[in-house]
């Protein structure tokens, strides 16, 4: 054999570093992939503050308190601050009301004071009259005052409205008037119209107990028909364009020879006497309380006085 060749030998004692690194990484990409329901003992669990497992800190309850009283809060004053403007409203409109119904009346009031003022006027003169003058030749102003203080009756009384103060009244709506003099003036004045027409109810029981029968007993019912006209003309009016005028018309005193005088005197100053009475003191009475109450509504509600 010719020379032998030399083969190199190779130390496999030595591992070779990289060549087994990337022997382990091949292995481990080979291996299965192995999933577990184990959950890991060094995760950590953060809740959420609305998880129905959340325990809430005392600040949270005590802000979600503070919220809802808040809201409760502003809903309770924000349905006053409604009612008090609905009251506001329906308090000026019923104050106009009650105001116009108060003017109205005032003015009513003065037309029939006129009218009682004449018919007291008359009584005065009739029981003056009676006591010695002549009835077979009656003047012309005894005509006139026959007629004013026998013959009329309701354009001397006075008859109040009472219509809103009712409403006020039954309604419960005298409430919405705040102002405590107000309130007063209001409940004096019902009391003031019970007044007067238990008063008008005393007169007209014996204007019609005692006057009508006078008149029906000793009136000149010609009279009366020549003044209207036969009834073509009021005869109120009549009579006042009468009195004022130069005209005379005869007027017969019936039944004159059987007239007592002294009942007749007696008859007139007793009618006049509850007469002066029911317009000293309950007309008068209501023309003060009618007065306060429009000044009270003027100031209260700025109203116009017209």
């Amino acid at each position: 054999m010719g020379e032998e060749e030399k083969v190199p030998v190779t130390d496999n004692s030595q591992p070779i570093t990289e060549s087994n690194s990337a022997k382990n990484e091949l292995n481990e990409a080979t291996e299965p992939l192995t999933i577990t329901n184990e959950p890991s003992t060094n995760m950590e669990v953060h809740k959420h503050p609305h998880h129905v497992t959340h325990k809430k800190k005392w600040g949270e309850y005590l802000l979600e308190f503070l919220m809802l009283f808040l809201a409760v809060f502003l809903g309770f004053v924000a349905e006053n601050i409604r009612e008090h403007n609905v009251e506001k409203e329906r308090a000026e409109q019923l104050a106009i009301s009650f105001y116009d119904e108060l003017k109205n009346d005032s003015a009513t009031f003065s037309i029939v004071l006129k009218n009682r003022i004449r018919k007291d006027i008359a009584l005065d003169y009739l029981k003056k009259y009676f006591r010695d003058s002549s009835l077979i030749h009656c003047s012309k102003m005894f005509a006139v005052n026959f007629f004013y203080g026998f013959a009329t009756y309701s354009p001397s009384v006075f008859e109040p409205r009472d219509a809103i103060l009712e409403q006020l009244k039954n309604s419960g709506s005298l409430r919405y008037f705040k102002s405590m003099q107000l309130q007063k003036l209001t409940g004096n004045l019902s009391v003031s119209i019970a007044n007067i027409r238990s008063r008008n109810q005393i007169e007209l029981n014996f204007t019609q107990q005692r006057m009508l029968p006078f008149v029906i007993e000793h009136n000149d019912q010609s009279w009366s028909d020549s003044m209207s006209g036969d009834n073509s003309v009021y005869l109120s009016i009549a009579v006042a364009d009468y009195e004022n005028s130069t005209k005379e018309i005869s007027f017969r005193f019936n039944n004159a020879v059987d007239l007592d005088r002294t009942i007749a005197v007696n008859l007139v100053g007793l009618y006049q006497i509850i007469f002066r009475g029911s317009w000293l003191k309950q007309y008068r009475d209501y023309e003060i309380l009618n007065a306060e109450l429009l000044k009270e509504l003027r100031k209260e509600y700025h109203l116009e006085n017209e």
